[in-house]
């Protein structure tokens, strides 16, 4: 029988007075990797805040692995949009992936064999082992957020959170992410924010749409009539290659992604 890994039971969730999450009602089990898309201020990060025990609900109740969200954040690693790292600061490839175990110690207790054990496995799952001694600054964009997933892997987390993950990578490299994801995958739960149309349909599992309300779909790819229920307008898909538009029509909010 397939693990339940997280539940979300009639959630709610508001910023001071505005509702963001409106009935959210989700469950996602073992070894699924779960794209999510919807417009800006849907609530998609406000989703993930959730989960990490950033935000509380007001209404509703969230499981993680059977737990709390106090007790089950542990099972989550995380991987933001933008990581706020200054690349001038001599820090090493090797040392920010070392940050993934500060959880998994007492204070000012210090880095043991088995934390460069796991630093240099997960290193090695992202493909970067090699360059375990290079300066962030030294990294391209690409290899850059390789090492922030390499990261979040070191907490050893049995779900994976990423929030818009080549957001900040060349177009001709992020393939290589969302390969990387798929393979992962084989090993750890995912879901993933992205309005990367293509490579929602193309690398997931199952499709969750979030605008305030939330409609989550089997299988991809999605259809043109989930996509436009989901941004609440009429779209026009333009694709070439993973690369893909979401373009509205008449009085509808533009939202693009390239």
């Amino acid at each position: 029988m397939t693990t339940e890994v997280i539940n979300l039971s009639h959630v709610w969730a508001k910023y001071n007075k505005n509702p963001i999450l409106e009935d959210i009602n989700l469950t996602i089990y073992e070894g699924d990797f779960v794209g999510l898309i919807g417009p800006n201020g849907g609530g998609k990060t406000t989703l993930f805040k959730v989960l990490l025990g950033l935000m509380k609900p007001y209404q509703g109740t969230v499981q993680i692995l059977g737990n709390a969200v106090s007790k089950g954040r542990r099972y989550i690693g995380y991987v933001p949009q933008l990581v706020e790292l200054d690349r001038e600061f001599p820090i090493s490839v090797a040392e920010v992936v070392r940050m993934g175990r500060l959880g998994k110690r007492r204070l000012l207790q210090r880095y043991n064999a088995k934390d460069e054990m796991i630093v240099n496995r997960t290193l090695e799952q992202v493909g970067m082992l090699e360059l375990r001694n290079k300066t962030i600054a030294e990294l391209s964009g690409g290899q850059r957020q390789r090492v922030y997933i390499a990261r979040a892997l070191a907490s050893e987390p049995r779900i994976l959170l990423l929030d818009e993950p080549t957001a900040s990578v060349d177009p001709q490299r992020q393939t290589s992410i969302y390969e990387l994801l798929k393979e992962l995958n084989q090993l750890i739960t995912i879901i993933m924010i992205s309005h990367d149309i293509g490579a929602i349909s193309a690398y997931v599992k199952t499709v969750g749409c979030l605008n305030h309300r939330l409609f989550f779909h089997g299988d991809p790819p999605l259809s043109k009539e989930a996509i436009e229920q989901t941004y609440q307008c009429p779209v026009d898909l333009i694709a070439h290659g993973v690369s893909h538009r979401v373009l509205s029509d008449h009085d509808c909010p533009l939202h693009y992604h390239e």
